[in-house]
């Protein structure tokens, strides 16, 4: 269960079954560290064991999202190669318990976001852009290649052709283009903000989350399944949905003309 999972470079707290990340690293603009890295995993970990869970929330503090890798602490040479691939593996875990979780995943991007933090903005479900954010893919300008899944996600949301054009002239993106490009959702007023991100988790985790997850894994899989296949997935799917809760509450309210109460169940 979350709720008794201690951390110290993550604010977590859960309101009701929302739960809401908070990112508070030691590291100047709430770089990434091992330390972090591995926080985050173990917050993805209990959040995807946790049931009870209807969405989650993750967002940076400050002025920042996350910057990215804390690049201080290494020495700019091969001697880093260990260190690197350390911390790589541990994000990549964080990101893969993230991508599989069953319920919606917003995230808040309240500064900058850039490398591994830009990465972590790509896999939110929905993504609130604060008006002086900004996003950058950043890696190439100490000569390393990307991660986090941004090769994965990037030429999915943009298209290979944009993905190769962001990541080669790797230029600042702001919040309007972002919500241009897809990368975001939305671009949020100063002073909005938080009360857009609460409002937003709270929307997602009152609708029929059991029905956002197979939606969820539906697109997903789509991308590795011919058409036939596909279709036959959204049968199962759609069938399996007729025997829930929320089918039978939504059902009953279309017919009543009222908004439904979904449980997630």
């Amino acid at each position: 269960m979350i709720d008794g999972t201690r951390f110290d470079q993550l604010h977590v707290d859960r309101r009701d079954d929302v739960v809401r990340a908070r990112i508070e690293s030691t590291s100047r603009l709430n770089a990434l560290d091992q330390s972090l890295a591995e926080e985050l995993l173990e917050f993805a970990i209990a959040c995807v064991e946790d049931d009870s869970l209807r969405c989650l929330v993750l967002t940076g503090s400050d002025e920042a999202f996350c910057a990215g890798a804390d690049v201080a602490a290494w020495d700019g040479d091969e001697s880093d190669g260990d260190d690197v691939r350390r911390l790589a593996t541990t994000l990549h875990d964080a990101i893969v318990q993230l991508h599989a979780a069953d319920v919606p995943l917003v995230v808040g991007v309240n500064g900058v976001a850039a490398g591994a933090g830009f990465s972590l903005a790509l896999t939110g479900d929905v993504v609130l852009v604060h008006e002086d954010a900004r996003l950058e893919y950043a890696y190439p300008r100490i000569g390393l290649t990307g991660d986090g899944g941004s090769t994965f996600f990037l030429p999915r949301i943009v298209g290979l052709r944009q993905a190769r054009e962001l990541v080669l002239l790797d230029e600042p993106i702001s919040p309007e283009r972002a919500v241009d490009l897809g990368l975001a959702t939305e671009v949020v007023p100063d002073g909005r903000f938080e009360q857009r991100l609460s409002d937003l988790s709270d929307r997602l985790a009152g609708g029929p989350t059991r029905a956002y997850a197979a939606t969820k894994r539906l697109l997903t899989r789509s991308f590795e399944r011919g058409l036939e296949a596909q279709l036959a997935a959204e049968t199962d799917e759609i069938a399996t949905a007729a025997h829930s809760e929320d089918y039978r509450r939504g059902h009953a309210a279309f017919f009543d003309d009222r908004d439904p109460e979904f449980v997630g169940e």
